[in-house]
């Protein structure tokens, strides 16, 4: 199985926004990321795309859904702020499946800290934003490997 793990694209300076969190939007260059994004994926296998509800995460995995025929699923232990033992939990949930889960900074760096901890990572990894880690043979990967579209910061 293949586990995709993604950092949301860029949504502009979280401080300049006035509403919601969970409704704060993509920027321009994360609407670009994402597009990238989606043609990056194009030819990995997928069977669930999971989200944060957070509208940044949805919109960043939207444009792959729409050309896969997926619907994107939020999920709440995706959600910012989420303990790492759900994040794991939800690691060992999706084992069965050819996902990709699009999240926040911590719950990606939660995700990556949990296969670092099962020896799969040499090192902890950044998580930067629309960083996407490839896990090949999940759950007992055979390769791990940071993908970037272009525009990745």
């Amino acid at each position: 199985m293949t586990l995709l793990l993604v950092r949301h694209a860029d949504a502009g300076d979280r401080a300049a926004w006035t509403g919601d969190d969970l409704a704060r939007p993509l920027s321009a260059n994360g609407r670009a990321q994402s597009d990238a994004l989606a043609e990056m994926l194009a030819d990995h296998e997928l069977t669930v795309i999971l989200s944060s509800p957070a509208k940044r995460c949805i919109d960043t995995v939207a444009p792959l859904a729409a050309a896969r025929g997926l619907p994107v699923e939020e999920e709440v232990a995706l959600t910012e702020g989420t303990p790492f033992e759900q994040v794991d939990q939800l690691l060992t949930r999706v084992a069965t499946e050819n996902a990709l889960l699009c999240s926040h900074v911590d719950v990606i760096g939660s995700a990556l800290t949990a296969l670092w901890r099962r020896g799969h990572l040499p090192e902890r990894p950044n998580a930067r934003k629309v960083a996407t880690w490839l896990v090949e043979g999940w759950p007992d990967p055979a390769r791990v490997e940071l993908l970037n579209p272009s525009g990745a910061s």
